[in-house]
């Protein structure tokens, strides 16, 4: 099993979130937050509109999920096909290695934990 984490552009995740349920992925986890990286700084209006200034954070999700090591490929596909825009700041996906995982509803360990 895997754990890939993407972090992309919050406004991507409806897009990517269907992209993801027409592959078949059965959930994810999705957390709203500020990064800071590479891409273009947001410019955010102050008070009135008089003024602005840049954002030292941008608006990001980071989505979490557990597959079977033979959907990896085709998950991280379809993030890339989703969210890629070829410019930096589009965001990061990290893969790691899952040793166990357990559905706490039914007990199932393993691989049937995550259907």
């Amino acid at each position: 099993m895997k754990r890939i984490e993407a972090i992309v552009h919050s406004e991507k995740i409806p897009e990517l979130n269907e992209e993801l349920k027409k592959i078949g992925l059965s959930g994810c986890t999705i957390v709203d937050g500020k990064g800071r990286g590479k891409g273009e700084k947001p410019v955010v209006q102050s008070g009135r509109g008089t003024g602005k200034y840049t954002s030292e954070f941008s608006a990001r999700a980071n989505l979490s999920s557990v597959v079977d090591d033979s959907e990896v490929d085709k998950v991280v596909k379809a993030i890339l096909d989703t969210v890629s825009t070829g410019s930096p700041g589009d965001g990061k996906i990290f893969i790691s290695t899952v040793a166990d995982a357990i559905d706490i509803g039914t007990q199932k360990r393993g691989n049937g934990a995550l259907e």
